[in-house]
């Protein structure tokens, strides 16, 4: 009776396990994202995300890092909504996070295959995805604002573990396309020797010179910069400054441990290239002609052991400051100069000299450009004329003080003097106006403007010739009839006004 009692007893337990069990019903989309530090893992029963399971989750509030295992090697993962086979399995973990603009390092880890996106899963920054024990991979993003992150986990037997660990790194905030002015160079300091991570920014040069000659503290200590500290052993600097050269030529000595190059056009190429490690070596580039603004790029790199970076600018020459005019007139009975000088000139100052007999000159003042501004054209009045007849020229000194003088001008004060010149006749009837002299004169120049100041006119007669006279065409005005003035000017000094009238 007892042995039929028990028998009964064994066939209603297995008949109950031959019962089929209720289906289970997995929880969640698949694919909204986590928020808050706190990941959404979508479960699924196979390797290839499919057959899915439901869904749990890792990270915490304060922490989205999380190392995870399933629970051993054999036997149901129970905390998705739906039991999951150990042995063969796989989860999409997804996150939707808000970054502060600067850089952060991922370490990503599986046993199995593992995959990490910044992107919602379009791309991988990390990508091991093949059978293996557990291991980790690491990498450093610059990122800012609302990332979708996306890592992806599968196991194919044995053991099962993912992990994910994010952490700040410490960075430079600035610019680094920014150049640096006033001789002062921006100099963009990154860890790494292939300008890597950006950690800061340090400056050389000063305002009186752009040379310098830096080491970085030693081998194997914290470089100091605006930023973060980094290590000297490998790290990588780039150098930028915008500077304003004179019309001239000039010679660059570059050297450092270990290697570098030098740009004058913002890095595109390099008049100056060792980019290798070495001891500290140096480079003269070959005489180079400038004139203007130049992006100049210095990059550098530290290998290990010494460090050190040096610039150096020699000056060859200056070019000299280059007259574009030089004219007197008289006003207010005084005379008056007026001259004009390129904008790739570069004086230091002007002194007008003056003579009464064009043999003996003196100094009777100084013009000086000023400070900070490009000035072409200067001016200068002399009020301390004793004479009917006085000659002047320009002494020009250069800013490396080469010296150099301007023709000689010739202006006359006496009234009667002036009217040595004549222009006639008043009303022109034909197409000529005529000119005579009794003195010769150089450098004529004849211009005709009507009465709303416009030049309608403008003619080069070149040299006028004592008691000679001179015609001037008017072919081209004769059929504009009315009021004019005619003006001679000579390099002698003459400077002479008539009104004509075309009939």
């Amino acid at each position: 009776m007892i042995r039929s009692l028990q028998f009964v007893l064994i066939l209603l337990l297995v008949s109950s396990s031959l019962i089929a069990q209720p289906p289970c019903s997995p929880t969640g989309d698949q694919t909204s994202f986590g928020t808050g530090n706190v990941w959404i893992g979508y479960a699924y029963n196979n390797l290839n995300f499919t057959s899915y399971r439901g869904f749990f989750n890792q990270g915490a509030a304060g922490n989205p890092n999380f190392d995870y295992d399933f629970g051993g090697d054999n036997g149901n993962f129970t905390g998705a909504s739906c039991n999951v086979d150990r042995t063969t399995f796989s989860v999409r973990f997804k996150l939707r996070r808000t970054f502060t603009n600067g850089n952060y390092r991922f370490v990503v880890g599986g046993d199995d295959g593992y995959r990490f996106s910044v992107d919602g899963g379009s791309t991988w920054v990390i990508n091991n995805w093949n059978d293996h024990g557990y291991t980790t991979s690491t990498i450093d993003l610059l990122l800012n604002g609302s990332v979708d992150l996306v890592l992806e986990y599968y196991e194919n037997g044995g053991s099962n573990r993912v992990s994910f660990n994010m952490s700040s790194i410490c960075s430079g905030t600035e610019n680094t396309t920014v150049y640096g002015s006033n001789n002062i160079w921006n100099g963009y300091v990154y860890d790494g020797t292939n300008f890597d991570t950006y950690a800061g920014m340090i400056q050389n040069g000063s305002p009186a010179n752009p040379d310098f000659d830096q080491n970085f503290g030693g081998s194997n200590v914290t470089l100091s910069t605006s930023g973060c500290g980094t290590n000297t052993e490998t790290f990588s600097v780039r150098y930028r400054l915008r500077k304003n050269f004179l019309a001239g030529t000039y010679q660059f000595t570059v050297g450092a441990d270990d290697g570098y190059r030098l740009s004058l056009d913002g890095g595109a190429t390099w008049i100056i290239n060792q980019w290798f490690a070495q001891s500290y070596a140096s480079t003269i580039s070959t005489p180079l002609s400038l004139n203007g603004d130049y992006d100049m790029v210095l990059e550098y790199y530290e290998q290990g052991g010494d460090n050190r970076v040096s610039f150096d600018m020699a000056v060859i020459s200056i070019l000299p400051i280059y007259l574009v005019d030089f004219k007197a007139s008289v006003k207010n009975s005084q005379p008056v100069l007026n001259w004009t000088i390129t904008t790739n000139s570069t004086p230091d100052y002007f002194e007008v000299e003056r003579s009464y007999d064009n043999r003996s000159f003196s100094s009777i003042g100084t013009v000086e450009p000023v400070a900070g501004q490009l000035t072409t054209r200067f001016s200068y009045v002399d009020k301390t004329v004793k004479a009917d007849r006085i000659y002047y020229r320009l002494k020009m000194v250069d800013i490396d003080r080469t010296a150099t003088y301007s023709k000689t001008l010739t202006v006359t004060l006496n009234d009667s003097k002036q009217q040595e010149l004549q222009v006639y006749p008043t009303i022109v009837r034909s197409n000529q106006v005529m000119v005579k002299s009794t003195e010769n004169y150089s450098e004529a120049i004849v211009t005709i403007t009507d009465l709303s100041g416009r030049i309608v006119m403008r003619k080069t007669m070149g040299k006028i010739s004592a008691n000679q006279v001179q015609a001037i065409d008017l072919n081209g005005l004769r059929s504009g009839k009315g009021v004019y003035f005619l003006r001679v000017i000579t390099a002698d000094g003459v400077d002479q006004t008539r009104k004509i009238i075309l009939p």
